[in-house]
Formats: structure tokens, C-alpha cells, sequence
């Protein structure tokens, strides 16, 4: 009788190798005032210079005074003072072997490090302040035609990001926010920032809002930038302001606190759901239109010179025309105002981007 056939040794199963999951240590910013730093920095230098006292003092026997060859704690102070200084007039000194290695293995050091927070102190307190402000003034006295940014939360980094990729120099640029971390993120982009609150008036005078070519408002809470909206339009009434509201009932008050342009991307994103309802197209070119990586975008520009008299259809720039504005009032092509253009009318196109000029043109 045939035996059973000898199973086969299984395998041994692949054990996969344990990778390690690495965390990034928990950060939490520390609020410290100026006084509390500056309390923080003198106390550990003064606490190193009295442990050196107490190291000299226990140690005066290897000190010699060659004035009176008497070692007295105030000739400890006043030895601990001119040995950390790196004066050294040599009136008082070590000669013991252990008293020269508590100066090279103790005293240096702690000497090293008593410079270090001075110097730190110096630099953080006097030298960097005034650098900061110097390059404050050079770049308020450049500051001219740019565009503010309030707020660098989603929607106005979003909205930076945009800017520069339609071509404005980052430089021209600047953002105002209260959250370093965010300001650090504009800042990569080669924007201005300043880290300040952006309902104080010198503030906002800060950044010359005066001399802005636009404003754009995003502060996250519809109270906070309709107040926004209102300190601006003070401080410069000629200049346009655009904000982000959330909430439908605040449109009307954005605008009455002086906003020209309210936007409302809750409403936007109802509007693109409901035109995806409609059409499986429609959302897909809203959102091309809005964005400057896509096919066309739209421009907003005076008439040219060469435009007076023509109709809407046939600008200059080969676009197509949607809408005029005149007077304060706004005309759509199919109106008859459309079809002579006059001086001072503000044209709404549609044009292709620089990436298909080349290509097929609306």
C-alpha cells in the first residue's frame, strides 16, 4: 500500500519590514511681552555671573591681589566683572593649577555664554528693530499702485496666488493678517506682509491704503471684515475695495460700508451646482472662466481709443464682448447701448489665455 504522500514544507512567510512611523513634534507658538524677554535674558546672565562669584570666592586661595595680597569678596566681584568682560588688567589672577582650571573649564563658558545673551539682546532689541524699520520706510516710500490684501486665510491666499499668476509682480503685493504662520506662507510668495490688526487706522496707514490700487477683504467673519471695509473706505474713498461675505443678509451691509465689489462664495458654489444640474458643461466653463489656467478668462479694461464708435462685437483685442458699463449702469451685448462704444466705458471680454493665443479663439 502506497504511503502517504510527504507534504511539502511550506514557505516561510515574507515578513515585510517595519518602517518606523515618523511624528513632527507638537509646536505651540509662546506669547512672551518685551519686558518678560528682556526680565528672562538678564536674570540667567546675572544668575552666571553670581555662580561664577561663588566659584571664585570659594576657590580665593589660588587668586593672588598683587596690590595688597589680600583677596576680599569685593576683589572676587570685582575679579568675576573683569574676567567675564575679557578686560583682564592683570592686577588680580589665578596661580594655583585647580584656579586655572576653573577659569578654563568653568569660567570661559559661562563667559561665552554671558556674551552670547548680551549680544542676542542687542541684536533683538536695538540692532534688529531698527533694521526692520528702516526697511519699513523703504518699502512705504515704494509702496504705490499695489494691491492690499486683509486677511491671508483661504480665500485670500487663493486670491494672491491668482494675482501672480495673472502677472503681478509679488512685490506689489501686500498682506496684512494677525497670524505669523500665515504671513510666513505670503511671504515665500515674495509678498510684503506686516503682522498687524487690519481695523486699526495707523495700521492701515501703515501700508498707505491711500495710494492702493485695490483692496481685497477676506478677515473669515462677515462682522469683522464689513468693519474692515468701513476703516478702509475713510481712510481712502477713491479706492476699490472687494470683500468676501458669507452670509446673504451681509451683502447689503458689505456694500452700504462702502464695499464695491461683495463676494459671496456661497452663492458662487450654489450657482455652480446649480448650473451643473442644468448642463454637465456649464460648471466646467464657469470655472475655466475664473480661473487663469484655463482656456479663456475674463478682462476687464477701458475702452481703447480706436474702439469710439464701434460696436461691442468688434473690439480691438479680437475678444469677445459681453458687457459695458456706462455711467454707473451696466449694458449687455444684445442692448443698444452696446452697439456704439463711447469714451470713459468700461468693456467685460472674453479672451483666451496666454496659453492658447495660439490655438483656437473664441
Amino acid at each position: 500500500m502506497a504511503g502517504k504522500p510527504t507534504p511539502r514544507p511550506r514557505p516561510p512567510a515574507r515578513r515585510h519590514p517595519i518602517h518606523k512611523r515618523r511624528f513632527t513634534p507638537l509646536k505651540r507658538a509662546v506669547r512672551i511681552p518685551v519686558w518678560g524677554d528682556l526680565s528672562i535674558r538678564l536674570s540667567i546672565a546675572l544668575a552666571l555671573i553670581f555662580l561664577v562669584i561663588m566659584i571664585h570666592w570659594w576657590d580665593r586661595d589660588g587668586l593672588v591681589d598683587n596690590l595688597d595680597g589680600h583677596i576680599s569678596f569685593l576683589d572676587v566681584i570685582y575679579f568675576t566683572m573683569i574676567s567675564i568682560t575679557t578686560t583682564g588688567f592683570g592686577d588680580i589672577a589665578p596661580i594655583s593649577d585647580r584656579a586655572r582650571l576653573v577659569e578654563a573649564v568653568i569660567v570661559t563658558p559661562v563667559r561665552f555664554a554671558v556674551l552670547f545673551i548680551f549680544v542676542g539682546t542687542a541684536y533683538n532689541f536695538i540692532i534688529k528693530r531698527s533694521w526692520e524699520k528702516f526697511r519699513m520706510g523703504q518699502i512705504q516710500e515704494q509702496l504705490h499702485d499695489h494691491v492690499v490684501v486683509l486677511g491671508f486665510g483661504v480665500s485670500g491666499s487663493e486670491a494672491v496666488s491668482e494675482l501672480i499668476e495673472r502677472g503681478t509682480d509679488p512685490a506689489c503685493i501686500v498682506v496684512m493678517d494677525a497670524s505669523p504662520e500665515r504671513l510666513e506662507q505670503a511671504e515665500l510668495l515674495g509678498c510684503n506682509v506686516i503682522e498687524a490688526d487690519a481695523t486699526r487706522d495707523e495700521n492701515l496707514e501703515a501700508v498707505r491704503i491711500e495710494a492702493a490700487k485695490t483692496v481685497l477683504v477676506s478677515a473669515g467673519r462677515d462682522d469683522s471684515s464689513i468693519l474692515i471695509v468701513l476703516t478702509v473706505r475713510h481712510l481712502a474713498p477713491n479706492v476699490p475695495i472687494s470683500v468676501v461675505v458669507r452670509a446673504a443678509d451681509n451683502e447689503q451691509l458689505a456694500r452700504q460700508a462702502g464695499a464695491d465689489n461683495v463676494i459671496n462664495p456661497v452663492r458662487f458654489t450654489g450657482l455652480l451646482l446649480a448650473g451643473s444640474a442644468q448642463g454637465a458643461h456649464i460648471a466646467d466653463y464657469l470655472g475655466d472662466l475664473a480661473s487663469v489656467t484655463g482656456r479663456v478668462q475674463l478682462v476687464e479694461r477701458p475702452v481703447l481709443p480706436e474702439e469710439i464708435g464701434r460696436p461691442l462685437s468688434d473690439l480691438a483685442s479680437g475678444g469677445r464682448g459681453l458687457r459695458i458699463y456706462r455711467n454707473g449702469g451696466a449694458c449687455g451685448f444684445w442692448e443698444h447701448e452696446a452697439e456704439c462704444l463711447q469714451a470713459g466705458d468700461i468693456v467685460v471680454e472674453i479672451l483666451p489665455t496666454e496659453a492658447t493665443e495660439a490655438g483656437v479663439r473664441l
